[in-house]
């Protein structure tokens, strides 16, 4: 039968314990941003243009064709590498070709980056090419910016709703 010192005994070794857990749960103090600093992440999930245009068959084309294989277009799934390009108060901090995913190469390109830039004002400008241009891009966008320490910026690209978002 346990007597009461086993108790006490107990109930101490479980108040250090929880003391050691909270202690550690605060302490060090950890910051992901040093001071001073801000964060840019930049997300993209974006499908490049098709290699090449769907080309109509043409009845001739389709004749020769086993009768499971007839379609009237003949369309390529593979896409083109999409190319984008982050610069920061003109310095450039990011500039990649992306690769098509999949097996097929039909799949999105994805990026996801993160860059530490100092507190303060910056120009931020984007460009993404998505269709095997050489020069220039298909979408910019231009961002004057006053960024606070420890602030992150959030960067998306939807062609649908006209190109990069900043959050």
């Amino acid at each position: 039968m346990p007597n009461i010192l086993q108790y006490a005994g107990q109930g101490l070794f479980y108040a250090a314990v929880a003391a050691a857990v909270g202690y550690f749960a605060a302490n060090p103090i950890w910051r992901q941003v040093p001071d001073g600093d801000a964060q840019i992440k930049l997300a993209i999930a974006h499908s490049g243009r098709p290699v090449r245009d769907c080309h109509r068959l043409s009845p001739e084309e389709l004749a020769k064709l086993p009768s499971t294989e007839r379609r009237p277009s003949n369309c390529t799934r593979e896409r083109l590498p999409v190319k984008i390009e982050l610069t920061v108060d003109g310095k450039v901090l990011y500039e990649d070709v992306l690769p098509p995913t999949g097996w097929s190469r039909d799949g999105v390109s994805r990026a996801y980056r993160k860059f530490l830039v100092p507190a303060g004002p910056h120009v931020i400008d984007l460009g993404l090419t998505d269709s095997g241009r050489i020069e220039g891009f298909d979408y910019t966008a231009r961002l004057a910016v006053d960024l606070k320490p420890w602030q992150n910026l959030a960067i998306d690209f939807n062609a649908e709703q006209g190109g990069f978002i900043f959050r």
